[in-house]
């Protein structure tokens, strides 16, 4: 048997929180369609109440998007309640997303409440919010680092006023996967009522650990994933949508788990969120990066030439990549990868010729990053005809 995983995008809300990131509400529609088109389970479309333009994008977002739930982020006070529920009228399947400070450190230092003041504030909005919608899910932020005992407090009250998923956040990127997993399994312990309800994800990327984070979460009966394209998002970003997507595909089996997700368009929906974001994505990021199928070590390039799965455990091809595998030559490839590449250009060499344009071709490598096509069709061509001086 395997179980479905819920995957929750938030692009267009956390994502669009990375500094310099603005998206325009032809971006956000753009996006959203996109991802409704590979069958993302729900999309956070924005925080209605942050300001008004903010309030009819995700509204545009709303009204276009049919097959997925659209979701808006609120506070746990009445105005921001009122405002996702307004956005979110012309929604087929509308989801509020409550949210509030849980740790110690941030109710004294940022919210400046009590617990039985922050009790109140979640059971008062997530009743609000079910007056719009039966969908409604609840955030107690920053829980990985707040008390347990009062992490299964707050959840039982917001399950009692009509919660349907409760996502754990890890806000800062703080936790390790192990300590992860120990805290749902003791929050399911504590509260077995979570059993009626699904339990989610959220991990920000501060020390490198949200895809790793989200995996453990997954093992630990998570049933929702919270992610976004490229992994930006605050500081260091948020889980990488790719990257967790890619590995429940490849693991999936192990893992006893699934997504409706297609992969087909990873790489289309990575390339439209870097452009609009205008956020780069890294050369060497996992899935989407430029270097994600190219081989530059000799080694590599023989293994991946004899068959692909020797260095490759994804086929390019499934998340739309069209380039697919490719070989690049510099100072570390070995003949294999010189004769692959001279072959594709159509070049045929007289009886020895190869070891000569071979030759030649690794004095020119040991001087630059990249041997290109047009260097290897001058050098093929003074091999051809035996002239091997330095040019």
């Amino acid at each position: 048997m395997s179980d479905k995983i819920i995957v929750f995008d938030t692009t267009l809300r956390d994502g669009e929180q990375a500094a310099g990131v603005c998206f325009s509400e032809r971006d956000k529609l753009e996006i959203a369609l996109q991802l409704e088109a590979m069958n993302v389970d729900v999309i956070e479309a924005g925080f209605p109440a942050a300001s008004r333009v903010e309030a009819c994008n995700v509204a545009a977002v709303a009204r276009q998007v049919r097959t997925a739930s659209i979701c808006a982020l609120s506070r746990a006070v009445p105005g921001d309640v009122d405002a996702a529920a307004a956005a979110l009228e012309g929604a087929s399947r509308p989801r509020i997303h409550v949210f509030v400070n849980c740790s110690d450190v941030q109710l004294a230092q940022q919210l400046g409440k009590d617990r039985d003041e922050v009790l109140g504030m979640a059971a008062f909005a997530v009743r609000r919010a079910r007056k719009y919608t039966d969908d409604v899910e609840f955030s107690p932020m920053d829980a990985t680092r707040a008390d347990p005992v009062f992490v299964a407090q707050i959840v039982r009250v917001a399950l009692a006023a009509g919660a349907r998923t409760i996502n754990i956040p890890d806000t800062v990127g703080y936790i390790l996967p192990d300590r992860l997993a120990a805290l749902f399994r003791d929050l399911q312990q504590r509260v077995p009522e979570l059993e009626e309800a699904i339990l989610s994800f959220h991990g920000q990327d501060d020390l490198g650990l949200a895809t790793a984070n989200a995996l453990a979460a997954v093992l630990s009966g998570v049933r929702q994933v919270e992610l976004a394209v490229n992994g930006i998002g605050e500081r260091a970003g948020n889980t990488a949508f790719e990257e967790v997507v890619m590995a429940i595909q490849v693991h999936g089996e192990s893992l006893g788990v699934h997504t409706n997700v297609d992969p087909s368009g990873i790489t289309a929906i990575s390339r439209l969120v870097e452009e609009r974001s205008g956020m780069a994505v890294p050369r060497n990021k996992a899935i989407v990066g430029a270097n994600a199928f190219r081989h530059a070590s000799g080694i590599h390039q023989d293994g991946v030439l004899k068959f692909r799965g020797n260095y490759e455990v994804i086929d390019p091809a499934v998340i739309g990549h069209t380039t697919g595998t490719e070989i690049v030559l510099g100072k570390l490839s070995g003949r294999a990868g010189f004769v692959s590449r001279i072959r594709a250009l159509g070049i045929v060499l007289p009886e020895g010729g190869l070891d000569r344009a071979f030759d030649r071709f690794q004095e020119v490598a040991n001087h630059r990053p990249q041997v290109d096509d047009e260097d290897l069709r001058e050098i093929c061509d003074m091999a051809q005809s035996g002239c091997v001086s330095d040019a």
